[in-house]
């Protein structure tokens, strides 16, 4: 008599970014692992997924949307590509639906499926910052999230605070990159030689670079003027550098452009301080044990919504992270050059300040530790429980 196969598993997974795709390309690799050729993914992604077998539905380039104004003249596009992928996620009836990140696309269209098929479980990977504002998402989060992969230690406790889904911390993808964050015997020379290496990152998004390099380029100007002595590298990626150097150009002081992520990381190897926009940079300056001066800048229209809504005292992911805050923030009027100069003078030397960062960072591998799984295998594990639970329900 002839065994009956199992039944094929679909998983249905939506990255509408470049982060979201590594983060979903690596959960398929594992899934793949897991259920061999008993697995079809379909969905929305990036060129990463495409290589693990993703057939995606558009180009997530479609939605690399950036400025209000820009959003608004987009918006029926954005919507429609919200009910496509609605409809698409529905009509394939998928053993679970996994969204990554970019919240105020997939989580409307988790919306609308859970309201289409309640039986399709839904598994959000990468919360959103509902510990730093607008915490009623959580407990909405509720109608429409089976279980959230948290990338932080400390959100699995929000969620139990704020009444949101069950969350579990399935670690970081900066903590499987360490290897490539921290100097090697020569580079660690380097790192303490002289002149000390000054990283400035002023953002990841043309808006940001705007906001902060005319402020960061007196504060590095006021600070060569106090005679502080420093090699200034500036880390970008390809499609930035036309912006960075046109802003750079009036500079007092010039920076070594570093472009492409092995250029930065390499940079980092070697830094001594750094000067920061705030976000997630601070964790990876943080956890190559980079001391840092963070500042944040953006429009007063922004500025006004955003003081209304942040809910926590530090908006610094390491300050977060750490649970201390160790590293100085200038947000907006405080975001000057001369105080940035003068905590840059601080992190640079053997002060109080940068011991204090120093040994705040070396417990970073304990805190964010994952025992001896990944992030990935670990994401995996809760996609597969999420998926079987559903199964159990529909019968």
């Amino acid at each position: 008599m002839m065994q009956s196969r199992d039944p094929i598993r679909k998983i249905f997974l939506i990255a509408t970014e470049e982060s979201g795709d590594r983060l979903g390309s690596a959960l398929m690799k594992v899934l793949r692992q897991r259920l061999g050729d008993g697995v079809q993914f379909e969905g929305v992604g990036g060129r990463t997924m495409a290589r693990e077998g993703l057939e995606t539905l558009f180009p997530i380039e479609e939605l690399s949307i950036v400025g209000l104004a820009a959003v608004v003249q987009q918006l029926p596009k954005i919507l429609r590509l919200i009910r496509e992928t609605a409809d698409a996620a529905t009509e394939a009836a998928p053993d679970v639906l996994v969204i990554i990140d970019s919240p105020d696309f997939t989580h409307r269209v988790a919306r609308r499926v859970r309201a289409r098929d309640p039986a399709i479980p839904v598994v959000d990977y990468v919360s959103p910052s509902v510990w730093a504002w607008r915490p009623g998402r959580a407990r909405a989060m509720l109608g429409y999230v089976d279980h959230v992969l948290g990338l932080l230690p400390f959100e699995p406790e929000e969620y139990r605070k704020l009444g949101g889904p069950p969350c579990s911390y399935v670690g970081h993808p900066l903590i499987e990159q360490l290897p490539s964050l921290r100097p090697n015997a020569e580079e660690q020379k380097r790192r303490t030689g002289e002149p000390p290496v000054l990283l400035v990152l002023p953002g990841s998004r043309r808006s940001e670079i705007r906001h902060h390099l005319d402020v960061f380029g007196a504060a590095l100007g006021r600070l060569q003027g106090q005679g502080v002595a420093f090699e200034l590298m500036l880390p970008t990626m390809p499609h930035l550098e036309a912006t960075v150097r046109a802003g750079i150009a009036s500079w007092p002081v010039e920076p070594q452009i570093m472009v492409g992520e092995t250029e930065k990381r390499a940079a980092f190897r070697i830094a001594r301080a750094a000067l920061a926009k705030s976000g997630t940079v601070t964790l990876e300056l943080a956890l190559s044990g980079i001391p840092m001066v963070t500042a944040y800048r953006v429009g007063a229209m922004e500025a006004f919504i955003l003081r209304r809504a942040i809910q926590v005292s530090s908006v610094i992911l390491a300050n977060l992270v750490i649970g201390k805050e160790v590293i100085p923030e200038f947000l907006q009027e405080d975001c000057t050059p001369e105080k940035l100069a003068s905590a840059l003078s601080e992190v640079l030397r053997d002060s109080p300040m940068r011991t204090q960062q120093v040994e705040a960072f070396a417990q970073l591998d304990t805190i964010m530790s994952t025992g001896n799984k990944s992030p990935s295998v670990l994401a995996a594990d809760v996609v597969l429980a999420t998926m079987r639970k559903g199964r159990a329900k529909a019968r």
